[in-house]
């Protein structure tokens, strides 16, 4: 009876030192991608539209799931309204009117949509291509760094009064809605003046609202531009972006858990691409530096690039940093993968080497695979002190050259693939899962 008592007692201890073990990247004893993205969606056919959705939303409105919806000009949910969106519904952005969706300051959306029924807001084009319509963007009033905390999105858009498009106050918990389990396609339109759209846009969003399991691919854009806020982002997915797949700016508070950015040297545009961009202001003259500055924390991030020939991709330019950390902005990153880009981190020319500034600036317990060069000042070769700061075994960082077969699960598969690390047959995983 003591021997099997012993003997439990060992496994339920293994299992527990198991369970708790440190992963890097994504996480998940299942591949929580699965089946609510898709990486070929211009494979899909998502049918025709049955109803018409244009001008302001000014009462209560739920879309249905038997219904197809086109997304005619610059909608806007007003008038403190709730949107709710079914699961399983699909919403088509006009081509020809660059349909863009924008929930203002005091309404709410509710975009649930479940693993196996995701909501689905893609192009109208047959053929679909980035920047085929505008994009998503939710306003709060939570805090931002502008002198008085309040600003405007500047993209172009039309509203019937100025007071649609502001965002920012002083409420850190405000509550804008819940979006989850959805997919944005094919957005990010081009405007002369204020350039591209992003895929979703969150300005001034209190920690309150649900952003989880959503997914930005082929954007002309950035896939998801933070301005401000008190933000929690969980499950996020970045496929192929032309732009940035996630900007922070404007002081914004975030926290980013268990996310995935996806690039390719063979799609750019005309702005350099970069995974994450944490910037604290665009002109330093309109920061109030007596509120928050932006600040980042994230886990479980992987960011990787995904090449045909990654040294001739880098050779000829093609390929850039994963992450650029602006002035004046706080950054931490703990067990991400950082896999394939030239270099892996670049800090801002501005910044100041010493210990104040990159105590601000965190990689623990990370694995930099097949980058050329890890982390850099912008404008400065010779990285030996940024080298040995976040190479001691304080930091704990882990360094490598594999493959991507040799390094992920399933990177290359177009349909389902699982970027899960894997080192020696064992997939990143806690008994987190979704």
């Amino acid at each position: 009876m003591k021997k099997i008592t012993l003997a439990t007692l060992f496994i339920f201890i293994t299992l527990c030192s198991s369970s708790a073990q440190q992963e890097k990247g994504i996480i998940g004893y299942n591949n929580w991608l699965n089946p609510w993205t898709e990486f070929r969606p211009n494979q899909t056919d998502y049918g025709k539209p049955t109803q018409i959705i244009s001008g302001n939303i000014t009462k209560d409105t739920r879309l249905l799931k038997r219904e197809i919806y086109l997304l005619v000009g610059d909608v806007f949910v007003t008038d403190s309204t709730t949107l709710t969106i079914e699961p399983g519904t699909v919403i088509i952005g006009d081509f020809d009117t660059k349909a863009s969706l924008v929930v203002t300051n005091g309404s709410t959306l509710y975009a649930q949509g479940t693993n196996t029924d995701p909501i689905v807001f893609t192009s109208s084009k047959k053929v679909k291509k980035p920047g085929d319509w505008g994009g998503i963007f939710v306003l709060g009033d939570a805090p931002t760094n502008h002198f008085g905390n309040m600003s405007s999105l500047e993209y172009g858009l039309k509203p019937k009064s100025n007071t649609d498009i502001s965002y920012g106050g002083k409420n850190p918990d405000s509550f804008s809605g819940v979006i989850s389990h959805v997919r944005i396609e094919y957005a990010g339109k081009r405007t002369k003046r204020y350039g591209y759209y992003n895929g979703l846009t969150l300005a001034g969003v209190g920690k309150e609202t649900v952003v989880e399991n959503v997914m930005v691919s082929y954007c002309k854009g950035n896939s998801f531009a933070i301005l401000g806020g008190n933000l929690l982002l969980d499950k996020m997915v970045s496929y192929k972006s032309h732009i940035n797949d996630y900007k922070f700016n404007y002081g914004t508070q975030c926290e980013i858990i268990n996310s995935l950015a996806i690039k390719s040297p063979y799609i750019s545009g005309s702005e350099k691409s970069r995974c994450l961009v944490i910037s604290n202001h665009d002109d330093v003259e309109d920061t109030d530096f007596s509120n928050n500055q932006t600040l980042v924390e994230s886990e479980n991030l992987t960011l990787i690039n995904l090449s045909n020939d990654l040294e001739y991709d880098i050779k000829i330019g093609l390929v850039n940093e994963a992450i650029f950390v602006d002035e004046d902005s706080a950054f931490s990153t703990d067990k991400s993968v950082i896999s394939g880009f030239n270099p892996a981190v670049i800090l801002d020319s501005k910044i100041k080497l010493n210990n104040s500034n990159l105590e601000n600036i965190q990689f623990t317990r990370s694995y930099f695979n097949n980058c050329n060069g890890n982390i850099f000042k912008e404008g400065i070769t010779n990285n030996d002190d940024l080298e040995n700061w976040y190479g001691s075994r304080a930091y704990n960082n882990v360094y490598s050259k594999g493959q991507d077969s040799e390094t992920f699960i399933n990177a290359n598969d177009d349909r389902r693939p699982d970027f899960r690390l894997k080192i020696n047959g064992i997939i990143a995983s806690t008994d987190d899962d979704d």
